[in-house]
């Protein structure tokens, strides 16, 4: 593995950086690499000290378990039990931004950190083609949270990775922004029913409408899955929600009618709105006011998932 530098390396995402990075991979190091939703920090799911280092550099509690990247459903199906409804998700949204959570399969070769003690795994095979070269170069399970500092805005830019955990990162690929710019839905498929325990670019309909209604789940008390703290997207000032206009020291994002300082989408859209979230905020936390307002997000579709962040980065 290199030596930590003062500065991490940022390499175009082609085949030098993409072969450069897989040889870090399997000798333990961290790469920050793009995928369609955010930046991630991936290291080999497979080694306890490689994941370690994931936990190190992000400052993640070891109790949030991390999503591990697969290229394929076969690959998947070698680390964790699949059921028909699994099978039929895998079909309908893989490559892409859903990440389902299932039992961890016997003798899996995945490292303890990666579940935090659980038995199940959070599953994921991108659409990146960044992210999918690496798989494929690295031949490996890559663990892969967001590349920011845990709690922080999460990453849709390399700039931002570098700016996030600097030398904590061996190598940071740059694959230009993000398209959808906001985490995969994480939905947990239980014997009883199924669960979304993350809104995302998948949204519940679409789920709904493959699997019947979810289950209402009692509520259970160990973290699943990432995202699920009560603060975390916290861009490190306070952050007022449903805001018409800014007040006093604020820097206010806008949305639709509302133009703000920065805004998420004029045109109202909540797919641009989804993808612009965390550079928003990016941009917020570096302004000079010392609050942040942001205006009313309708709740439908992906707005919920954008409504998600935002409570969250609010709390």
């Amino acid at each position: 593995m290199t030596g930590k530098v003062l500065h991490p390396t940022i390499r175009p995402a082609d085949a030098a950086g993409i072969a450069a990075a897989a040889g870090m991979l399997r000798d333990g190091g961290l790469v920050a690499v793009p995928t369609e939703t955010v930046y991630g920090l991936a290291a080999r799911a497979d080694s306890a000290d490689a994941v370690a280092a994931i936990y190190r550099a992000k400052g993640r509690p070891d109790f949030n378990p991390l999503i591990v990247h697969v290229p394929n459903l076969a690959a998947a199906e070698a680390i964790a039990e699949f059921d028909g409804r699994a099978r039929i998700l895998a079909e309908a949204f893989w490559p892409g931004a859903l990440t389902m959570v299932l039992p961890l399969k016997e003798g899996a070769r995945i490292a303890p950190a990666v579940t935090a003690g659980l038995p199940t795994i959070a599953l994921r095979c991108p659409a990146h083609p960044a992210m999918r070269a690496l798989l494929r170069e690295s031949a490996l399970p890559l663990a892969a949270p967001s590349a920011n500092r845990s709690g922080g805005v999460s990453p849709t830019r390399a700039d931002h990775v570098a700016a996030s955990l600097g030398a904590a990162v061996d190598l940071i690929l740059d694959g230009g922004a993000c398209a959808s710019g906001i985490e995969s839905t994480i939905v947990a498929l239980r014997r009883s029913g199924w669960q979304v325990l993350r809104p995302g670019p998948v949204t519940e309909a679409q789920l709904t409408e493959l699997l019947g209604p979810p289950v209402d789940a009692t509520a259970d008390s160990r973290i699943e899955a990432p995202g699920q703290l009560a603060s975390h997207y916290a861009p490190g000032k306070p952050v007022r929600l449903d805001a018409a206009a800014a007040e006093v020291d604020e820097f206010l994002i806008g949305f639709g009618a509302v133009a703000g300082d920065a805004t998420l989408s004029a045109s109202g859209d909540l797919a641009e709105a989804a993808a612009r979230l965390y550079e928003c905020l990016h941009l917020a936390a570096a302004a000079p006011q010392a609050r942040i307002a942001v205006a009313p997000i309708p709740a439908e579709g992906i707005g919920a998932a954008i409504n998600d962040r935002l409570k969250r980065a609010a709390a």
